[in-house]
């Protein structure tokens, strides 16, 4: 994970100030983690803190609401993206074939016969 990315996920804000960033009630935001639509952590108090990544969440989900979607269809369309991410991953196999065709296309194995059958097989 790139460093910005590990940052974005970091949960270090509090309700209050993720209320005031996104203009949200405290309810709301609440509500919209009982329609596991955001799952924030809790700290050592058991307090819930979010990530930006969260409030990127928050402010798509404000988005959908005032183009006139519902909860329910804005859950279909979080399960969607979901599904989209998770299709998006690599069996070992795959992964494996793609370091074999990067190694190769970078000249790593030279002239070998294993080159050869590695060719053979791409």
């Amino acid at each position: 994970m790139k460093e910005r990315e590990l940052r974005r996920s970091m949960a270090v804000l509090p309700i209050g100030t993720v209320m005031k960033l996104t203009d949200l009630t405290a309810r709301q935001i609440r509500y919209y983690e009982e329609s596991k639509l955001i799952f924030p952590e809790r700290n050592e108090g058991n307090r819930r803190m979010y990530s930006l990544n969260d409030i990127d969440v928050l402010f798509e989900i404000s988005d959908l609401l005032k183009e006139g979607k519902n909860i329910a269809s804005i859950q279909k369309i979080f399960e969607k993206k979901k599904g989209k991410q998770e299709g998006q991953t690599l069996s070992m196999s795959e992964v494996h074939q793609a370091l074999e065709r990067e190694f190769y296309q970078q000249g790593r194995f030279g002239n070998t016969s294993s080159t050869k059958f590695n060719q053979a097989r791409l």
